[in-house]
């Protein structure tokens, strides 16, 4: 029997990392106490969000008004499936952030580690309340949350690359969200008299009334889309390498843990709850998003090819990576809006890992370009193991979960009958080769006549966590029928 309603959970929810904040503040001068502190409320909140799962994924929907800026702007959550699931991801996820972040925090010996702690903790209150809004009001305020809370962290260092590296951030996500979002906000509430998610959306109405026609449907699409611009869209992209200027566990909570994954479960909630996939698919709205999505897709990783520095190869990774889920949302079909879902998680897990990786060799060896790395695994074998582990699950081969996201994008593509898609994920999945695959390859490799280094892994808070997200890409691949069965609710 459970201690507390669902209703209550989401109250819980939502008062953990608020309270971390306030613990991590009050205990800055004690080390121990304060990481404790962070990593006791993030075990926490992750049990939380376990224990809702359960009512979640058997049919429950429960909801919790916290209150209303004026009639139809209400702060108010609803977690259905897909917010159970980025919930899930984000919280789980965070713990083992929190276990790298003190091990390379203490083993870089950074400055300024309670604000990073705080600030973290902040950026996981917007992530926990952007998966479980209820409507476009509460996901926007959230987003902005999660933009403002981030910015001290990219520029964790304070020196003039990361100030630069935070203009870029700051500037193209508010600006986007301001000129694109906000107006997407305004012109859903003028057409549909209402902002809050419904299965299979509120414009089809609007659309069948004549309130909307096709073309506008398409341009308030784009503007969702662009607007949104933590899905990393191009052009709309840079922040995402400027940003890399952060640490390491940065990257780690931008790239796997909240900021981007807001931005494309924002992009799929919306293709989901407020235009339906039905509306996209027979109005052809989302036709163009389609080409925009894949020519990041393929974009994105050719530049990824061209980077020597381990991070920033990872992050136009990333904005490639990110553009299937709004692929899957563009072609507006079941099987691909369920592998977009599905794809929030694998590619989190299994970039979260090779994140770690990077840090672990920055703080091991202080090497940062892939051009120094030759020979590295013999030192550091657990390390690139895990690498090589997370690399196959980004490419979407077995046994990485990633290849059950990408099949069921593949899947949508086909019977959408845009082949053009199809071969876009299979090429974008060659490249995915030519960038990941050589990087631990070469780092087994000893050069002609050098003997093999030492072994001397990162520090053991570091290594753990990058283990166990590893297996986590593993596991990934052999429960997808679970994640499948808990999403399916989303696209009946």
């Amino acid at each position: 029997m459970n201690l507390f309603s669902p209703e209550t959970i989401i109250q819980i929810s939502l008062a953990l990392p608020a309270l971390g904040i306030v613990l991590v503040l009050l205990t800055g001068r004690f080390p121990n106490l304060r990481e404790t502190c962070s990593l006791a409320v993030a075990a926490l909140l992750f049990l939380v969000n376990c224990d809702l799962a359960s009512y979640v994924f058997s049919g429950g929907r429960p909801s919790w008004r916290a209150g209303q800026l004026m009639p139809g702007f209400d702060v108010a959550f609803t977690v259905e499936p897909l917010g159970m699931l980025f919930a899930l991801v984000a919280s789980g996820l965070w713990v083992l952030t929190t276990v790298y972040a003190i091990g390379y925090m203490r083993g870089h010996h950074e400055k300024n580690q309670t604000r990073f702690f705080a600030c973290f903790a902040a950026a996981i209150f917007a992530a926990m309340a952007a998966a479980y809004s209820a409507n476009l009001f509460t996901l926007f305020v959230m987003y902005e949350i999660m933009t403002i809370s981030t910015y001290p962290l990219v520029t964790h260092h304070g020196d003039q690359n990361a100030k630069g590296g935070g203009r870029v951030y700051l500037g193209i996500l508010l600006s986007t969200s301001v000129a694109f979002f906000m107006f997407a906000i305004a012109w859903t509430w003028k057409i549909a008299d209402t902002l809050t998610f419904t299965q299979g959306g509120i414009l089809s109405k609007a659309f069948s009334e004549g309130r909307v026609t096709e073309f506008e449907l398409a341009i308030l699409l784009g503007l969702f889309a662009f607007g949104i611009g933590k899905a990393a869209l191009m052009p709309f992209h840079r922040w995402l390498p400027a940003a890399m200027v952060a640490p390491t566990p940065v990257s780690a909570l931008l790239h796997a843990v909240a900021v981007v994954k807001v931005g494309v479960f924002s992009v799929l909630k919306v293709a989901l709850y407020i235009f339906g996939l039905d509306l996209i698919r027979d109005t052809g709205a989302g036709e163009w998003l389609c080409y925009v999505a894949a020519a990041t897709i393929l974009l994105a990783s050719l530049v990824a090819m061209t980077k020597d520095n381990l991070k920033a190869r990872l992050a136009y990774s990333t904005v490639s990576q990110l553009a299937y889920i709004t692929l899957g949302a563009a072609i507006a079909m079941p099987q691909s809006a369920l592998g977009s879902g599905m794809h929030i998680a694998m590619h989190a897990v299994g970039k979260i890992t090779l994140f770690f990786c990077a840090g672990a060799v920055y703080v091991g060896a202080h090497k940062t370009n892939i051009s120094q790395m030759r020979g590295l695994g013999r030192a550091m074998p657990l390390t690139f193991a895990a690498f090589l582990i997370a690399a196959i699950s980004i490419i979407g081969l077995p046994p990485g979960g990633g290849s059950w996201s990408k099949w069921l994008l593949a899947l949508g593509a086909a019977q959408s009958g845009q082949t053009f898609l199809i071969a876009t994920l299979m090429i974008s999945s060659l490249l995915n080769i030519a960038y990941l695959i050589p990087i631990p390859i070469q780092a087994f490799m000893v050069p002609p006549g050098e003997k093999p280094m030492p072994f001397k892994e990162g520090p053991m808070l570091c290594v753990v966590p990058l283990c166990i997200t590893a297996i986590g890409s593993v596991a990934l691949f052999l429960f997808a029928d679970s994640i499948y069965a808990c999403l399916l609710p989303i696209v009946q």
